[in-house]
C-alpha cells in the first residue's frame, strides 16, 4: 500500500485505537468476581456478568476485529477479498479511501484531506482514537518522504542496530546466543531487506539441530546488517504495474538435493514481495 501512496502521490494519515481490545462484544455469558472497592455489603456472594472484552480473554482479538469490521461496513467500505483488515471505499468523484489495520494501528491513505478527516471523526465517535497524523513509523519501519521528489522511503534501521546491541554485535563481536536471533533476522527480511532473503532462509533449516558453521553463518549476516543497516527500500512516482520475476537452484541443497526456488514481485519498479524456500 506504501508503494501506491508513493506512485500515485496518496495521503497517508495513522491512527491508533486506545484500550481496543476493551471495545469487543461478547457473545459467551462470563462471569468475574466482583472488584475490590465495589463489593455492596450484604452482596458478596454475587459476581459481575461481562458485557465486554477484557485483556487477557482468548477472544479478544476476534472479538475487536468483528467490532471494527461491522463500523467499516456500515460506513460503505468494503472487506478486500486478499486481507479481511484491508477496506476500501469508492466515491462517485473518482476518488478513494484505504484503511488498512493491524490490530490496534491503522493507515488511512487518499486523495482527499477533507474525506480522510471525516472518516476519523467518525472513527473517533466509536472508539477512542489516537491521531498520530501523517506517518513517519509503523510497527518499528520508519517511513521517510519527499514529496518534492516523489519518494517514499522504509527503514529498519533503528529495529536493526537494537537487534545487534542485543546480541553484543554492535561492533561486530562474536556472538554466542542460539539461532533464535534468526526470528528478529527474519522480521528485518520480510519488511525491508530483501538482500538477506536467500541467506535467512538457509541458516534457518537448521534450526533444530544448529552446528558451528551454522553460528558462523549467522554471524556473518549480523556484521553484513552491521554495515548496511541503513539501507532503505524505496518506492517512487512509477507507473503502478505489477511485475514478477522467479528462479530456481536445481538440486542446490546438498543435504536433500531439493530445488531452492525463488521470486520477487515488483510494484512501479521497486520490490514489494519477495521469498527463498527450498
Amino acid at each position: 500500500m506504501l508503494g501506491l501512496v508513493a506512485s500515485m502521490n496518496l495521503e497517508i494519515e495513522q491512527l491508533n485505537v486506545k484500550t481496543a481490545f476493551l471495545h469487543g462484544d461478547l457473545e459467551e455469558e462470563i462471569y468475574m468476581e466482583q472488584l475490590e472497592g465495589f463489593i455492596i455489603k450484604g452482596k458478596e456472594r454475587l459476581v459481575c456478568w461481562l458485557k465486554k472484552s477484557l485483556y487477557g480473554f482468548k477472544q479478544v482479538l476476534s472479538q475487536w476485529y468483528t467490532k471494527f469490521d461491522s463500523f467499516m461496513i456500515e460506513h460503505g467500505y468494503d472487506r478486500t477479498a486478499s486481507d479481511h483488515c484491508v477496506f476500501v471505499k469508492k466515491f462517485f468523484d473518482g476518488e478513494f479511501i484505504i484503511l488498512l489495520l493491524y490490530v490496534d494501528d491503522m493507515l488511512i491513505v487518499g486523495h482527499d484531506t477533507s474525506k480522510i478527516d471525516k472518516l476519523k471523526k467518525e472513527l473517533s465517535k466509536s472508539f477512542q482514537m489516537k491521531d498520530l497524523r501523517p506517518t513517519s513509523q509503523i510497527l518499528g519501519i520508519k517511513i521517510s518522504r519527499d514529496k518534492t521528489n516523489g519518494k517514499l522511503c522504509l527503514s529498519q534501521e533503528s529495529y536493526i542496530e537494537k537487534v545487534l546491541d542485543k546480541l553484543n554485535m554492535g561492533k561486530a563481536k562474536l556472538m554466542s546466543s542460539s539461532l533464535g536471533t534468526v526470528g528478529s533476522l527474519m522480521y528485518a527480511m520480510v519488511c525491508t531487506r530483501p538482500d538477506i532473503a536467500h541467506a535467512v532462509k538457509v541458516v534457518s533449516r537448521f534450526l533444530s539441530n544448529p552446528g558451528k558453521e551454522h553460528y558462523a553463518a549467522v554471524k556473518w549476516i549480523l556484521k553484513y546488517l552491521r554495515g548496511t543497516s541503513n539501507t532503505c527500500l524505496c518506492f517512487g512516482t512509477n507507473k503502478p504495474v505489477l511485475v514478477g520475476f522467479t528462479d530456481a537452484y536445481m538440486a542446490g541443497n546438498v543435504d536433500s538435493r531439493k530445488s531452492t526456488s525463488r521470486y520477487l514481485i515488483t510494484f512501479s519498479g521497486r520490490a514489494m514481495s519477495w521469498q527463498s524456500r527450498l
